[in-house]
């Protein structure tokens, strides 16, 4: 049996936070996570590695640690798949706020009243994540599904998720915001801000639909009932 050293420990005294850095290993394993996308059945070695910039034996390494945690599975032609544990923390995630209850009855009512796609969007790093949504019951429409991934580009939803990321402690603009085609140039968007306990912002409310129908004017229109809607969304999660 080894013996315990003598000397005393060092005191290692907090780092600031602005100072603080993430651990590579983690930094690699999550990026591996992450590189899942929206449609994956499964996804082999070859293609892990093209899409997180890893080598292959390092892919190989932290996915042991991630299938320990239940997080991705490899099946038996050597391609991995997400895993339940994923499915668990995003009902958690979900039920943390009870976000689902409160936002699914406000975009369908407002999916119903305006006709076009109401849903609801979150901030993650440099993307936007569709988390909810009610498609419209118009056959011409924009096809996006909860789970998806956007960029952060200057469409109405990115501009309200970058702007209020501080949440309500940043510079007041007038909301909601229409913007057409940005991301897409057959489609527009009008978006508000939803915010949590102490001001903190939640997502973004928006809807959305071919710029042919939802124009300037009729966003115009609908803004009034957007806005309402962003507000009674805020006072029933907290904000």
């Amino acid at each position: 049996m080894a013996k315990k050293s003598s000397k005393p420990r060092k005191t290692v005294k907090p780092e600031k936070s602005s100072g603080l850095k993430g651990v590579s290993a983690v930094d690699r394993a999550l990026s591996i996570l992450t590189a899942f996308q929206r449609g994956d059945s499964e996804v082999s070695l070859a293609e892990l590695t093209k899409r997180t910039g890893l080598v292959k034996t390092t892919v190989m390494r932290m996915a042991l640690s991630l299938e320990s945690f239940g997080l991705i599975r490899r099946v038996d032609d050597g391609g991995y798949r997400l895993d339940a544990e994923v499915m668990r923390l995003a009902a958690c995630y979900q039920h943390a706020f009870g976000l689902a209850d409160h936002v699914t009855p406000v975009l369908e009512q407002l999916a119903r009243s305006t006709g076009e796609t109401a849903s609801f969007y979150t901030r993650r790093g440099e993307q936007r994540l569709c988390l909810f949504r009610v498609e419209s019951a118009n056959q011409i429409r924009m096809h996006v599904q909860p789970g998806d991934l956007r960029p952060m580009d200057k469409s109405a939803i990115a501009q309200v998720l970058r702007h209020f990321d501080r949440g309500r402690a940043a510079a007041a603009i007038e909301t909601p915001i229409f913007t057409s085609g940005v991301t897409d140039p057959h489609s527009a968007a009008l978006a508000t801000p939803v915010f949590g306990p102490s001001g903190a912002l939640l997502g973004a409310l928006a809807l959305s639909g071919p710029v042919t129908r939802l124009t300037a004017a009729r966003a115009d229109e609908i803004r009034p009932q957007l806005r309402t809607a962003g507000v009674d969304l805020t006072t029933a999660c907290g904000g």
